[in-house]
């Protein structure tokens, strides 16, 4: 019974020593739910307000997609000692975002951050044009930026985040990434981007910190070899690399599918558009009453110009707050991924260059939509009983459409013919937000970027009369830097236009 009196004593170190491992896990979620509670007292208090910064946006997705899975995986011995929470994730998870929802925001910041021309430094500290922030990225949001990228063969941007991550880190920023692990991916990355001298410099200092590491020794001796090899070829001397860290433009962005990618970036960014005084007198605003349409006459509607060729005019106080927020309402339910028209097949279908959530509404849903449906025929003096219906679409996090037109070409005759009704003769778009940064609908042919302004609509014609394209319509709606874009838009189509726009022989407005 002696030796039994020792076996309890041994008994209740072991219970302590489980007591104390809990209390440690306890601590965790305790702090993890602290600093939650502090996070959502300011993303509830103003929810759209909150998520127009696109940091918080991609950390929030990253949280219900990363964070909060890990934590029920690790803390899962107590959690179970709670069913209600157990249950609640359970009711809740269905409405998370996947994966595919994080990666696709992790993009939209490195898209943000091509078109704006931001370091990842101003995009760790929320430091974003016009906007003050408390929204940060740690040293593990930077490392999981760049390994999306890494995953994605996208060497170019993961060199810019897996530097960051090491920057911070070095600063004194704790984090749950180790530095070995940063270096592994970014000196691979760097070599790559075929800087071999910075590549072995990285590897080394891998080396230094882990020797053992499985594969920073063979790379390091691979890359050494290599860089030999490409000197006695060139008859070179070896150069150190530059000890300046590498940011943006120490690299050349890769080029991509889009021909005028500079210029349209350019364009958003507010650079290279080509109003001069010669056009600006050109540009005028009036009453404009649809040649005395019965709808306009006590009340007609004020027009500016925005372009002189081709014409683009933009009527102010379109839409009122009241009717803004009614097709708003009428739309999220139906929010879905927005689609492109295969050019080929004329099948609706999603594409990457397109990044926006719309719906699609029917003039007899609500007096609302019939009443703006009446409006742009009024204005525009072409029926809308052929055109397409209102469009609603929704620019979030990093949202764009990539240049395009909205008009099918002769190489795609099938587009519209499911149809039945021509080619899209004109367009109609209403802004229904304003948006803090970014959003321009920009025209890269002609160098003109158009601004969102609430209320407002812009109008254009996207055929000549003789029914020719006017391919100088191509246009892009810019990356949503900071802010939620609201538009809804009407493509009006050809048939039923014949005496309201009669065709002409030559190609003129």
């Amino acid at each position: 019974m002696t030796d039994l009196i020792y076996t309890e004593k041994e008994l209740v170190q072991s219970l302590r020593e489980y007591i104390k491992a809990e209390e440690s896990k306890l601590a965790t979620v305790k702090s993890w739910a602290n600093k939650l509670d502090a996070l959502t007292r300011v993303s509830t208090a103003d929810p759209e307000g909150y998520l127009a910064h696109p940091v918080n946006a991609y950390k929030l997705m990253k949280r219900l997609n990363t964070e909060w899975s890990e934590l029920e995986n690790v803390q899962k011995d107590i959690l179970n000692f709670c069913p209600g929470f157990v249950s609640n994730m359970s009711v809740h998870r269905q409405y998370f975002p996947d994966e595919e929802d994080e990666t696709g925001a992790a993009k939209a910041l490195m898209r943000l951050q091509d078109t704006y021309q931001l370091d990842s430094e101003a995009f760790s500290k929320g430091k974003l044009p016009g906007v003050h922030s408390n929204a940060v990225l740690t040293v593990d949001d930077c490392f999981d930026m760049g390994k999306t990228a890494y995953n994605d063969a996208d060497y170019y941007h993961a060199v810019l985040w897996l530097q960051q991550a090491l920057k911070q880190l070095d600063d004194g920023e704790e984090a749950v990434v180790s530095k070995a692990d940063i270096l592994d991916y970014l000196s691979y990355s760097v070599y790559q981007m075929g800087d071999l001298p910075r590549a072995i410099e990285l590897t080394r200092r891998l080396v230094a910190i882990d020797p053992s590491h499985q594969r920073a020794g063979g790379n390091l001796r691979y890359f050494e070899q290599l860089l030999m090899k490409q000197l006695r070829e060139m008859n070179q001397d070896y150069q150190p690399p530059s000890e300046e860290p590498i940011q943006l433009g120490t690299y050349s962005r890769p080029k991509d599918h889009l021909p005028e990618r500079e210029s349209y970036e350019a364009l958003c960014r507010g650079e290279g558009i080509q109003m001069t005084e010669a056009r600006r007198s050109r540009l005028f605003c009036r009453y404009h009453d649809g040649k005395r349409n019965p709808h306009l006459l006590l009340k007609p509607v004020k027009e500016e110009d925005e372009w002189d060729s081709p014409h683009i005019v933009r009527y102010l106080d379109l839409l009122s707050d009241e009717e803004i927020e009614k097709i708003k309402e009428l739309a999220k339910p139906r929010l879905a991924r927005a689609t492109v028209r295969d050019p080929k097949t004329g099948v609706l279908t999603t594409a990457n260059y397109r990044v926006s959530k719309s719906a699609w509404l029917e003039g007899e849903e609500d007096p609302v939509i019939d009443r703006v449906n009446q409006r742009i025929e009024a204005i525009t003096g072409l029926t809308v009983e052929t055109a397409e219906l209102l469009q609603v679409a929704n620019y979030g996090v990093g949202g764009q459409y990539e240049p395009h037109f909205d008009f099918s070409r002769k190489d795609e005759p099938d587009a519209f013919k499911r149809l039945g009704t021509g080619n899209r003769v004109a367009t109609f778009l209403n802004y229904m937000s304003d948006v803090e940064a970014g959003g321009a609908t920009v025209f890269p042919d002609f160098g003109a970027a158009i601004w969102p302004r609430k209320g407002t609509s812009v109008f254009w014609y996207n055929l000549f009369r003789s029914g020719e394209g006017d391919y100088r319509t191509r246009h892009a709606a810019c990356p949503v830097l900071v802010g939620s874009k609201w538009v809804s838009n009407k493509w009006i189509h050809e048939r039923g236009q014949e005496f309201r726009r009669p065709c002409g022989l030559t190609e003129v407005d």
